[in-house]
């Protein structure tokens, strides 16, 4: 009786966290299928309105928006890429080869985690101009390559996942660094992998400050640099707004969807094995 009992609890409690999570969502998906004055009404409107399409159709005439949307895909595509190569790289590293300074070094990035990201906006501006970089897409590619969060996750997951007996028996075959990292710590390292690029890809996705202060020009912009041009001066159309979030966030579902179905089979794969 008691174990059935926990499980009614827990099972209640899963579905009043899974509720409360999808509610925004539900609630972004009826701001946008109603007019503003729907939204200003009291009691506010709790079901879908007939106007989805109609804001939807604004905010494409509004603001660039495909254009933006290829920006941010560039953008967010090609720093997941550089990432999850060069943090697995150092963290394969940190985690399975010792070299003098490791420890001092790996200290010194984990002390990055206390500057503040806009504390480190102006002198990387600076820095952008001097490679003349200012209002490219490089500027928001290039300084987003590796980050010590994701290098400190997966040297985490690396020590305890990566078996000594792997490398030393890859070194007996021959294999140098590099193939030892692709053949060995790869395989290995691929469910951290799939939350890093989830994790990398969203960021990048939503990264609104940094892109505002180096692309200048106005028809050269990331998505939602773009989706906050929606909002006028003196009048806010927020059924517009929230239009063009819910459009933005589709590939974001998307992308979270298929990592986590790859992320949950590497680690049931991984459970198996074990």
């Amino acid at each position: 009786m008691t174990t059935t009992r926990g499980r009614v609890v827990t099972y209640v409690a899963l579905i009043v966290g899974a509720l409360a999570t999808l509610f925004p969502y539900y609630w972004l998906a009826v701001m946008a299928s109603n007019t503003t004055a729907d939204i200003y009404a009291t009691p506010p409107r709790l079901t879908f309105g007939g106007h989805l399409f109609a804001n939807i159709g604004q905010v494409f005439a509004k603001i660039d928006f495909f254009g933006s949307l290829l920006n941010t895909l560039i953008v967010a595509v090609v720093t997941t890429l550089l990432v999850l190569f060069f943090d697995s790289l150092a963290a394969f590293t940190f985690a399975k080869y010792d070299f003098p300074g490791s420890s001092l070094l790996f200290g010194i990035l984990l002390a990055t985690f206390v500057v503040p990201t806009q504390l480190a906006a102006i002198p990387q501006f600076d820095l952008m101009a001097h490679f003349g970089w200012v209002g490219d897409l490089k500027a928001l590619i290039i300084p987003a390559a590796a980050n010590a969060f994701g290098i400190f996750w997966m040297r985490q997951y690396a020590r305890g996942a990566i078996p000594d007996e792997l490398l030393e028996a890859a070194r007996m075959d021959g294999a140098g660094f590099f193939r030892t990292y692709l053949s060995v710590g790869l395989p290995v390292l691929r469910p951290a992998l799939a939350f890093l690029g989830i994790f990398t890809f969203v960021n990048a996705w939503n990264d609104y400050l940094w892109p505002l202060v180096v692309l200048i020009d106005s028809n050269h912009v990331t998505l939602q640099v773009a989706l906050s041009q929606l909002n006028g001066l003196y009048v806010k159309d927020y059924s517009v707004v929230m239009a063009g979030t819910l459009v933005a966030i589709v590939p974001l579902i998307i992308v979270f969807l298929f990592g986590a179905r790859h992320f949950i089979r590497n680690i049931a794969a991984g459970a198996l094995k074990g």
